[in-house]
């Protein structure tokens, strides 16, 4: 089994900063890329930011400059700073790891189950 489980989250006002943390266990032979995503109220779920094993970063335009993606290949963890946030920001934000599963050997996209930022006006 492989889990995914993202911390961080909470209240914060416009123009402040938060860090969420995102960490994947169990049978994991390697992680290719491990990602961000937030989903606000009545909306599609989004790409926030993305980072490969080699580092490479891709970030959603309306997070450019302000938020940050980084990552632990030694501890299977990835997390995003996140600064100058604004109210469009709030939802709920998940973690996605996608990686090489043991027993068997199996390519996964495993979710967390979210974290909520608010980030009021």
């Amino acid at each position: 089994q492989v889990q995914v489980v993202e911390s961080g989250g909470g209240l914060v006002q416009a123009g402040g900063s938060l860090r969420l943390s995102c960490a994947a266990s169990g049978s994991i032979l390697s992680i290719n890329a491990m990602g961000w995503y937030r989903q606000a109220p009545g909306k599609q779920r989004e790409l926030v930011a993305v980072i490969t094993t080699g580092g490479r970063t891709n970030y959603a335009d309306s997070v450019k400059g302000r938020f940050t993606i980084s990552r632990d290949n030694a501890k299977n963890t990835a997390s995003l700073q996140m600064n100058s946030l604004k109210a469009e920001d709030t939802g709920a934000y998940y973690c996605k790891a996608d990686l090489i599963a043991t027993s068997p050997i199996r390519y996964l996209e495993v979710w967390g189950q979210g974290t909520l930022v608010t980030v009021s006006s």
